[in-house]
């Protein structure tokens, strides 16, 4: 299955408009944005978990990376409420669930093999700092390492951002309204911007709180190399 799958192109997805469709689990619900691969792939993902879902035990070969966009995400490692930022390295393993009910941006297959770094953050709790060059823009670091770099921007009212992304960028809108190039990006709005791009955005009248991944597009042909041949 190919979904999104030109990583050239620039690609705008306003994830509110799509259906839902329904995973392998009971209660668990998938929006896909990118896609690689069968029900093992390359894939960036909006999911949603009912009111009492969760899915049977599972190892994430190739990694897992996620965002509580609303509700509470549960493991046997914790509860994980809304803005928190999680990264399960290869070869992790977890049985997720939500009692009450969760939205979560989730991408696979898009580790380095050899990461074994656990994150658990609380977004909301990070402090923010002014980003350098830009008025009425804080930025919370979230991950960096030789390839990638993970962060959340807040954008105060009508304020502007202007970043060169050579390695190529994704940004979703968590709260608020950007306009980025010619697109009207709204809240769960997701974009995908190839290398030698330049994220170019100005937030709506209410500010704008945006996810940015950075650095990650030059690894992807690697990243589909992984994945298993079968399974």
């Amino acid at each position: 299955m190919k979904i999104a799958a030109d990583f050239s192109k620039r690609v705008v997805v306003h994830s509110e408009s799509l259906d839902w469709l329904a995973s392998p689990m009971k209660g668990v619900e998938r929006r896909p944005l990118d896609r690689v691969g069968a029900e093992v792939a390359r894939a960036t993902t909006i999911v949603r978990y009912a009111p009492g879902s969760a899915f049977s035990p599972h190892v994430h070969t190739g990694g897992e990376e996620f965002i509580v966009l609303e509700g509470v995400f549960q493991d046997e490692h914790g509860d994980f409420p809304t803005g928190s930022y999680i990264r399960n390295p290869p070869e992790s393993s977890h049985t997720p669930r939500s009692q009450e009910g969760c939205i979560i941006l989730v991408k696979l297959w898009q580790f380095q093999p050899e990461d074994r770094t656990h994150v658990r953050l609380q977004t909301g709790k990070m402090a923010r700092v002014k980003l350098i060059n830009h008025t009425g823009v804080e930025i919370t670091p979230l991950y960096k390492d030789h390839i990638e770099e993970v962060s959340m921007l807040y954008l105060q009212p009508n304020a502007s951002i202007e970043l060169d992304t050579p390695q190529g960028a994704e940004i979703l809108i968590i709260e608020g309204e950007l306009q980025e190039q010619q697109d009207a990006l709204v809240k769960r709005s997701w974009v995908r911007m190839p290398t030698e791009s330049r994220v170019n955005g100005t937030a709506g009248n209410q500010g704008a709180t945006v996810w940015l991944k950075t650095g990650h597009l030059t690894d992807v042909d690697k990243q589909i190399n992984r994945l298993p041949s079968t399974e």
